[in-house]
């Protein structure tokens, strides 16, 4: 009896603090909005170092009504998607067949390393020489992307307890069986936590990208606002890129208790 009252206050528990939780995003944005008003009003800053939220919001509406902001999101989103796609299934490819090699692991790990050393501001000046238009900044994002996912493909490989893989060979399973029904289900909740982070890196590609060499894009879009001292431009840009990073992360969420609601379920 005592046992089965606990196994129902544990689920109420936790919805309730599902309920409260769900004030707490509001709140924050309304006290960092009259935080910003705070500031803009009584903080003796010029306009064009701290637009007021009301300038803000007057641009958002005035770029959104002539189409502008839109066009250049749908251009970066379109680098980002594009980069996340081909970064995220090289690293996957190539984190699979390094777990399965120590040796290629060993020697391919300096380069990979040093590859991540060199930011990748650096090299987006000499991909935008190398490579035509929008493929440079697709290469940029799918770099930012690659060694994290990488990284945590290798460590979801690699924690795959041998005693399953031994059962598995025991059945004579194939290599191609052993991925699907073992493998990849058991490396799953830390590929797809190298994903969470890719997906938001990839935003920072993207513009990165455009900053150097770009004539639409939201990094462009940045460039402008910078130059002409429009920083109501620059806070929507930036605007723009949070809640296309978050839309992304939480589509890998949702992604994530799909793929993973068997492990939930237990």
């Amino acid at each position: 009896m005592d046992i089965s009252l606990k196994r129902e206050r544990k689920p109420t528990a936790a919805r309730l603090a599902s309920q409260h939780s769900g004030w707490l995003m509001p709140v924050s944005i309304l006290l960092g909005l009259a935080l910003w008003e705070a500031l803009a009003r009584w903080g003796g800053l010029p306009v064009f170092i701290l637009p007021p939220p009301e300038l803000f919001a007057h641009k958002l509406a005035q770029t959104l009504a002539d189409g502008t902001l839109l066009r250049h999101t749908l251009v970066t989103l379109g680098e980002v998607l594009a980069g996340l796609m081909l970064g995220g299934n090289l690293a996957v490819l190539l984190g699979y067949l390094l777990s399965r090699s120590p040796l290629a692991e060993k020697l391919l790990s300096p380069y990979l390393v040093a590859s991540q050393a060199v930011p990748v501001a650096a090299v987006a000046p000499l991909l935008i020489i190398w490579f035509p238009g929008l493929l440079a900044k697709v290469l940029i994002c799918a770099l930012t992307v690659f060694f994290p996912v990488l990284v945590n493909t290798l460590v979801g490989m690699r924690a795959v307890p041998n005693d399953l893989r031994d059962l598995m060979r025991s059945l004579h399973a194939t290599p191609a069986q052993m991925l699907r029904h073992l493998e990849l289900p058991a490396a799953l909740p830390v590929l797809l936590g190298g994903l969470r982070i890719g997906a938001t890196l990839s935003v920072i590609g993207a513009v990165v990208g455009e900053f150097v060499s770009s004539d639409r894009g939201l990094g462009f879009l940045i460039n402008i606002g910078r130059g002409q001292y429009d920083t109501a431009l620059v806070f929507v840009a930036i605007f723009a890129l949070m809640v296309m990073a978050m839309s992304l992360y939480g589509i890998v969420v949702l992604l994530e208790k799909r793929l993973l609601k068997w492990r939930n379920s237990k």
